[in-house]
C-alpha cells in the first residue's frame, strides 16, 4: 500500500509546511537535453545553449523585435505539470508561457510572437513586480493574478479570498542573482505557481476565458539589452 507523504508526517505527529509544493511526479520528461536546442525553435541571434543551460539574451546590437520567444516543438500542454530552474538580470524581465498560442497571421513583429498564460520572470523582490505572477501576454487580461493571491474569478470580476504570502516572505524566498525554481500546475481551469518549494499563487479562471491547451514557450521581452537562462526542464501530461 502506498502512503502519502502527509499521512506519513501525520503518523510522525509532524505537520506538512503550509503550502508546501507536492512530490515531483514519477515519469516527468525532461524536454531541453542540455547540449543543443533540438525540439525548440527562436530567434538564432538571440537564444543559445552556454554551460548546459536555455540562454536568452539580447543586447543592444541584437535587440528584440518586440517580444520574442523560444518555442518548445515537440508537444502541447492540456493538464499537466512543469517544472524548471531559472535565473536572470533585472535589466529586463521575461516569461515562461504555457497553455499559449504561436501567432503567424497578422504581421506579426517577429516569427515568435506567442499569446496566452505567462509566469512572469523577473530578478526583483518588491510587490508587484516580482517573478510569478500570472499575465495574459496577449489576452488584453494585463496581470492576471498576482503573487500572494488565491483567487477566482467570479461574476467577470477577481475575487482573492486567501493570501499565500506577504512581501517580507517573498523576500526571504526569493534568490535573487540565483537560481530559482518553479513548479506550474495546471488541471482545467485550475493554475498554481511554486517558487522554492512553497505556493504563491493560486488561480481559478473563468470557463468562459480560460486557456485549456496550447504552447510552452520562453520570453525576451523587448526593450533594454536582458539575459534569462532556464535548465532542468521536465513535463509530465497530467
Amino acid at each position: 500500500m502506498k502512503i502519502s507523504v502527509p499521512c506519513l508526517l501525520l503518523l510522525f505527529g509532524l505537520t506538512a509546511p503550509a503550502f508546501a509544493q507536492p512530490p515531483a511526479e514519477t515519469e516527468m520528461v525532461t524536454i531541453f537535453n542540455g547540449k543543443n536546442l533540438d525540439g525548440w525553435d527562436g530567434d538564432p541571434r538571440l537564444w543559445t545553449v552556454q554551460d548546459g543551460v536555455i540562454r536568452g539574451e539580447t543586447t543592444a546590437e541584437n535587440k528584440a523585435d518586440g517580444n520574442t520567444f523560444i518555442i518548445w516543438k515537440d508537444g502541447i500542454l492540456k493538464d499537466f505539470e512543469l517544472r524548471l530552474s531559472f535565473r536572470c538580470n533585472n535589466k529586463n524581465n521575461s516569461g515562461i508561457q504555457y497553455r499559449s498560442k504561436h501567432i503567424t497571421d497578422g504581421n506579426p513583429k517577429n516569427n515568435w510572437v506567442v499569446r496566452g498564460y505567462q509566469h512572469e520572470i523577473r530578478n526583483e523582490v518588491d510587490f508587484p513586480n516580482t517573478s510569478g505572477f500570472i499575465y495574459g501576454e496577449g489576452l488584453n487580461r494585463g496581470r492576471i493574478c498576482l503573487v500572494g493571491e488565491k483567487a477566482v474569478i467570479e461574476d467577470g470580476e477577481k475575487k482573492v479570498v486567501e493570501t499565500l504570502i506577504d512581501q517580507a516572505g517573498f523576500k526571504e524566498l526569493f534568490r535573487l542573482d540565483d537560481w530559482n525554481d518553479v513548479i506550474i500546475i495546471a488541471r482545467g481551469n485550475h493554475i498554481q505557481h511554486y517558487l522554492n518549494g512553497k505556493l504563491i499563487l493560486d488561480f481559478t479562471d473563468a470557463p468562459e476565458l480560460a486557456l485549456t491547451k496550447g504552447i510552452l514557450a520562453l520570453q525576451l521581452h523587448a526593450g533594454a539589452p536582458m539575459w534569462a537562462e532556464y535548465k532542468n526542464i521536465r513535463i509530465k501530461q497530467l
